[in-house]
Formats: structure tokens, sequence, C-alpha cells
């Protein structure tokens, strides 16, 4: 469920998995309480750093992602496609969903980090992903990255 400040709950574990973006953060759009704001983004920057209490890397999407499909997103850009709709074509265009998807179950880093994650939500610690897009714009790995940390905390819940 997102409310109107950008904050996304979808979990029933003990603690609580919220997912909003920096700016809203920043510019008080968003009320993530006292969850842990953790962010997941590849390459913060000094503003993006100062606005979590934590940064994991390895549940970014890989470089070679990111960097692919911005580069589809300027090629989009240079044709005239507005920022918002080049963003969002460039993530169908190169698959993002299924190639994030992909590296959260195949690579070794962000399976440790996930794990860790989901093993701190059953702990009962409110985690907050933070990156830096606005979902309600544009596509973002931070939702796919909800989704499959909640099947975790759903699948542990069953056992």
């Amino acid at each position: 469920m997102t409310d109107d400040s950008g904050v996304t709950d979808e979990s029933d574990a003990p603690g609580r998995v919220l997912d909003t973006y920096v700016a809203a953060l920043q510019h008080d759009l968003a009320d993530v309480g006292d969850a842990t704001r953790v962010g997941v983004v590849r390459r913060p920057t000094r503003w993006f750093s100062g606005s979590v209490d934590e940064n994991e890397p390895a549940l970014a999407p890989p470089s070679g992602l990111l960097d692919e499909t911005k580069q589809l997103q300027e090629d989009f850009e240079m044709r005239g496609v507005c920022e918002r709709e080049a963003h969002n074509e460039a993530w169908l265009d190169v698959d993002f969903a299924e190639r994030y998807r992909t590296h959260l179950e195949s690579d070794a880093d962000a399976a440790v980090a996930l794990e860790s994650l989901a093993e701190r939500v059953r702990d009962g610690e409110d985690v907050a992903l933070v990156c830096f897009e606005n979902t309600e714009k544009k596509r973002c790995h931070r939702t796919i990255l909800r989704d499959v940390l909640e099947s975790r905390l759903a699948t542990a819940e069953d056992d």
C-alpha cells in the first residue's frame, strides 16, 4: 500500500518494509518514522548519503545494467522523448526488472545483503528502502527489491 507521502509498506513481518525516494525524505514528503533508512544505490552522492542511515550497494542494480539503461535513456532523449518516458522506455527495452531479479538471485554479495536485511525485519526492525526515483513517475529497482524481500519474509513465515 502506498500513502500520499510516497511511502510503501506491504509486509506482514514483525518489522516493516517501507520504501521511498530520497527527495521525499529531504522535502518532508515522506514519513518513515523510526525506520532505518537503507539506501540501495550503487553510486551514492554526498547529499544522498546524508539522507540515509546506511547504504547497501550490493542491493543496487549492477553497474553494467545501470550504464546500459542510462545510455539508452539518453538515446531516447536525443530523439525527443521526455526524460520520464525515456527512463521508462529504456527500463523496458533492457529488460531491467528481470535482469535485476536475476542479479539478486545470482550475485553472492546481493544474496548476503538481502538475507541480512530480511533477518533484521524478522527481528522486528522497520527498514525503509531508499533510492533516487519517484515511482509515481519512473520505474525503480526499489519496488522490485521490496517485493523480493517481502516474498522472502512471507516464505519464512510459512516455514
